[in-house]
């Protein structure tokens, strides 16, 4: 059988995408609305997650499934990748923190929608691939560094908006610190039983928190 040619991958992009939309309207009254932003299923479209994956499951990456990247971490599926973007709301002014680069998939969608992504990745082996990975598709607006992201990155602070990929039992107070005000942290809440949540901080200071779906997301890690 022949390799795939870019041309049949950028179809298998548009048909996940497809499939986010369709999540997305069942979900709808979870999420208080039937379709996510353009832009962000653009970038969903762009972004080769292909190469973001190890090989042997790169077949499946296209699929709405999480994958096995290795670590006993996964990448989430693209449905949760595309919810929890739409949700940051990343404009093209923005700095955006990401704790938990993995392989860097969602360093690069956020890469296609803020003006800056810093990510935070707590193992090494995965920082120095997505870093190589990111420069070599030139995604020259995304930096990463090596260390725990539950205590953010603060000479890069304050962020406009903050994307956690890792659950926690309450939002870490570092990265609440280094939130600006009028800006919005997302994150999966709790230990067995995690809830995708919105913070968002207004121009006082001032916390505001609401939870929407259930959601399954490995832990975050501290050093």
């Amino acid at each position: 059988m022949k390799p795939m040619t870019e041309k049949h991958l950028a179809v298998l992009r548009r048909h996940m995408v497809e499939v986010i939309e369709i999540q997305t309207d069942l979900a709808s009254e979870e999420l208080g609305k039937a379709a996510l932003e353009e832009r962000v299923l653009a970038a969903m479209r762009q972004v080769p997650r292909h190469l973001f994956v190890p090989a042997a499951v790169a077949p499946f990456a296209y699929e709405d499934m999480p994958l096995p990247i290795g670590f006993d971490k996964t990448l989430s599926q693209p449905f949760i990748v595309a919810l929890m973007t739409d949700l940051l709301a990343p404009q093209p002014h923005e700095s955006v923190l990401e704790v938990g680069t993995g392989l860097g998939y969602q360093a690069a969608v956020l890469a296609e929608l803020a003006g800056q992504v810093w990510s935070v990745e707590i193992i090494e082996e995965f920082a120095s691939h997505a870093e190589a990975l990111l420069q070599r598709l030139g995604m020259s607006n995304v930096g990463i560094r090596i260390g725990d992201g539950s205590r953010g990155w603060p000479e890069r602070a304050p962020f406009d908006k903050i994307l956690v990929t890792a659950a926690a039992e309450e939002a870490p107070p570092a990265l609440l610190e280094q939130l600006k005000p009028m800006g919005r942290l997302v994150l999966p809440v709790g230990s067995e039983q995690q809830l995708l949540t919105v913070i968002d901080k207004d121009s006082t200071g001032q916390l505001e928190a609401r939870q929407l779906i259930p959601v399954r997301f490995s832990q975050l890690e501290a050093v």
